[in-house]
C-alpha cells in the first residue's frame, strides 16, 4: 500500500454489489472506488492485483498478531489465506452471485515474525461450477520463500432479489 493512498473502510451496499460481476467488484476495491471491508483495517491486508481467477494481496505482520510463543498467530495467517482464496472465487462470479466458504485447509511451512516483513498472498481459482468453486492460496515472504499454503471450497449462491412490498 502506498504511503499516500488512504483507503476508506465500510461495506458496499448490497444493491450495488449485486449489479457487479465479481471481477468488477474486486477491481473496484483495488481502485478505491468501493470501501475496503472493515476487517482489512484491523488486519493490515490490502489488494495489489486483481484478475479473473487470480488475486494478490499484501500484508504486514505485526507484534499485535503474536501468539504466546512470540510468533504471528496461525489464525492471522489463515485469515490471509482465506481472503485470497475466497477473493479468487469471488473474482469469477457473475453479477447477482455471492459465495461463502464451505471448508478450508491451511498448511504452515515456516513461522512469521514482525521482522519477516511484508508478505505476498496469492489466490488462484482452480474450478468454478454452478454450485461450488475451489481455489488455492500461497503466502510468500519478501525473499520469495513459502510461508503457508492452502485450499478452499466455496458454495456459490444467487443473491435474493428484494421486491417492494
Amino acid at each position: 500500500m502506498s504511503d499516500t493512498f488512504q483507503p476508506t473502510y465500510g461495506l458496499v451496499p448490497p444493491e450495488v454489489a449485486a449489479t457487479l460481476s465479481g471481477v468488477e467488484f474486486m477491481q473496484g476495491l483495488l481502485a478505491g472506488t468501493y470501501p475496503a471491508p472493515p476487517f482489512a483495517e484491523t488486519t493490515g491486508l490490502w489488494p495489489v492485483s486483481v484478475e479473473a481467477g487470480k488475486i494478490v494481496f499484501e500484508a504486514m505482520p505485526s507484534k499485535r498478531f503474536y501468539n504466546p510463543m512470540g510468533a504471528v498467530h496461525g489464525g492471522w495467517i489463515s485469515l490471509l489465506i482465506d481472503t485470497v482464496m475466497g477473493c479468487a472465487v469471488h473474482s469469477s462470479l457473475k453479477a447477482g452471485q455471492a459465495y461463502t466458504t464451505i471448508e478450508m485447509k491451511t498448511t504452515f511451512v515456516r513461522p512469521v515474525f514482525e521482522s519477516t516483513g511484508k508478505l505476498r498472498c496469492e489466490g488462484l481459482l482452480l474450478h468454478s461450477g454452478s454450485r461450488t468453486a475451489s481455489s488455492e492460496g500461497k503466502i510468500f515472504d519478501g525473499n520469495g520463500r513459502l510461508v503457508a499454503h492452502g485450499s478452499e471450497t466455496c458454495l456459490i449462491m444467487d443473491v435474493q432479489k428484494k421486491t417492494a412490498a
